[in-house]
């Protein structure tokens, strides 16, 4: 179970349907949970069906009983993490019920390694709780009975979630722990996420070698061994995700819009696009943005350059700017004095293209994403 915020560039993974609020947080359902789901209801109902003599509808009610609270677990694991985050003033985006578990989104970052520690434990602990009531009632209630095995495996699964999600390696929850510790220690936040990430790709391989260990030894069924493959596959992902966001979170500091944002040609309104591009290549700027501007000077539009090239060379004499440009109210907008930080908050927030750099209502430039991808991630081929 991870808590997410703010990665850098990282698409929405709130793909799933949005089934309500709990406590005020939206609660989305991935397709994927859905299947497990029904995975687990159908495996479940059997194993039930032969453990306890029942009809076959009673081990599918059964089966679709334990997914329930299953699911239910899983959902008080996230919220202990996200009642934890808004208890510190951290904004929770939504929880995600997804194949693996679920994920808690914030809209920032802990503001302190002390409290990225509590909001990272929180959940584990909710689900160390939910195992110890389930031991206890397992106990408690007399074997051979539906809800002895209803109680049983909830045990278990709960037991296992708080124990692995507890392994320090990012993207796990004690991954985030081991972040928070280091980043105490060095007073560096990037150094904690790198250092948790590297960690989470030796939990990872070390899941690999248990897993196929365990098969093996014929500890584990054979059915579960793609699962826990898949899980392995993830947390590798997951912490190599972790890795990029420090290194790139290091280079922060160096955005500067003044800098980055490509200066604009200005032509007034009206004017056919042949002499627009005539009048910027004579200027030196033959990749200069074409802003349109009305009589009065004032910026209202941006030439768009791929509806520009589309334009075949013997019509645009004839074909004014105007038809080709968008306005600058349909265009993002940066003010130039923003710091790295705010201006990666604004490009997650607004994902585009491009975005308009204004200095008060005058445009300075135009930032092309690309160009902000290539500061940060400076060693990383880009796709055209």
């Amino acid at each position: 179970m991870e808590q997410t915020s703010r990665p850098p560039r990282r698409p929405d993974r709130r793909l799933g349907l949005n089934v309500g609020r709990v406590f005020g947080v939206p609660l989305h359902l991935n397709g994927s949970m859905v299947l497990l789901a029904v995975l687990i209801a159908v495996l479940y109902a059997e194993f039930a069906r032969r453990q306890l003599a029942l009809p076959q509808i009673s081990g599918y009610l059964i089966g679709f009983g334990f997914v329930v609270s299953l699911l239910g677990s899983v959902l008080l694991h996230e919220l202990g993490h996200a009642l934890t985050a808004r208890r510190y003033g951290i904004g929770v985006r939504g929880i995600t019920l997804e194949l693996l578990g679920g994920y808690t989104e914030m809209d920032r970052d802990a503001p302190s390694p002390r409290v990225d520690l509590l909001v990272s434990l929180a959940g584990p602990a909710v689900s160390a709780v939910l195992g110890v009531l389930a031991v206890a009632a397992t106990i408690a209630l007399p074997e051979g009975t539906v809800v002895h095995q209803l109680a049983f495996q909830l045990a278990v699964s709960n037991v296992i979630v708080a124990v692995f999600n507890s392994l320090p390696g990012l993207p796990l929850d004690g991954g985030r722990a081991l972040r928070a510790a280091v980043w105490g220690m060095t007073r560096d936040r990037h150094l904690g996420t790198e250092v948790a990430g590297w960690a989470g790709r030796v939990v990872a391989g070390g899941t690999v070698a248990l897993v196929l260990l365990l098969t093996l030894a014929d500890y584990l069924a054979p059915l579960a061994l793609p699962l826990m493959l898949l899980v392995a596959v993830t947390l590798w992902r997951g912490a190599g995700q972790a890795i990029r966001a420090a290194r790139v979170g290091r280079r922060f500091p160096l955005i500067d819009l003044a800098r980055l944002a490509r200066p604009v040609w200005p032509v007034a309104t009206g004017t056919p696009l042949a002499e627009a591009q005539r009048r910027r290549a004579e200027g030196g700027q033959p990749g200069s943005p074409l802003l349109v501007t009305d009589s009065a000077g004032r910026p209202v539009a941006l030439v768009d350059p791929a509806a520009a090239d589309a334009v075949p060379v013997e019509r645009r004499p004839w074909l004014a700017v105007d038809a080709v440009a968008r306005s600058l109210g349909t265009l993002p907008a940066l003010p130039v004095g923003l710091d790295g930080e705010r201006v990666m908050d604004a490009v997650q927030t607004h994902p585009g293209a491009q975005y308009v750099v204004t200095s008060g209502e005058d445009v300075v430039g135009i930032l092309h994403i690309a160009d902000l991808a290539q500061l940060l991630e400076p060693n990383r081929k880009m796709t055209p």
